[in-house]
């Protein structure tokens, strides 16, 4: 339980960074003031297409700042596609990022679990999809939305070198490595 929450704006650039200053009640009663930061950045939607009579996957290649100052050496990480909702529902989301990101127009797509991907320190709940893809579905090249500067390659996988790339290290993105161990667990490719 906790109480007396004060929230103070400590920055609001690209996203917003919130300081918390609470009392937390702790398992004897007691009460303690706590502060916390939390990283606002809104929430979010990615999916794993794939194709099950190929056996392939749709991923994307992009470059990640963060992971540039964190050590990743060219900072390129390779992941499924994905994006903030933007007020958007997390299935129309997902539908719009698809298209702008991979060039697939995709209309069925499924749900497949929600999870907080940082919660000690990011608000963002992402939602988790599955779409199978066909070569008809190919509508445009991809790279992302032209005023985003993603600058996406879109890569398609063989689903066994995928999951080889997640052994190997060449694949370090949760959301990526939890939607292939999905697939893998499900039978999908």
């Amino acid at each position: 339980m906790i109480k007396n929450i004060v929230k103070h704006t400590l920055s609001d650039n690209w996203y917003t960074l919130y300081k918390y200053t609470y009392e937390y009640q702790k398992k004897d009663g007691l009460w303690e003031r706590q502060e916390r930061e939390a990283y606002d950045r809104g929430n979010g939607a990615a999916i794993l297409l794939f194709n099950k009579e190929k056996g392939t996957v749709i991923l994307t290649k992009q470059f990640r700042m963060p992971t540039y100052v964190n050590g990743n050496n060219d900072g390129m990480m390779v992941e499924v596609c994905a994006g903030l909702l933007d007020g958007d529902h997390p299935e129309a989301c997902i539908k719009k990022e698809v298209e702008e990101e991979t060039g697939y127009k995709i209309n069925k797509v499924e749900k497949v679990f929600e999870s907080y991907m940082s919660p000690g320190s990011v608000t963002e709940i992402l939602y988790f999809f599955i779409g199978e893809y066909k070569e008809r579905m190919k509508v445009g090249e991809g790279g992302g939305a032209e005023n985003e500067t993603e600058n996406i390659e879109v890569l398609e996988l063989n689903f066994d070198k995928a999951m080889e790339w997640v052994r190997e290290g060449k694949i370090k993105d949760a959301k990526t490595i939890m939607l292939l161990q999905y697939a893998a667990l499900n039978n999908l490719v």
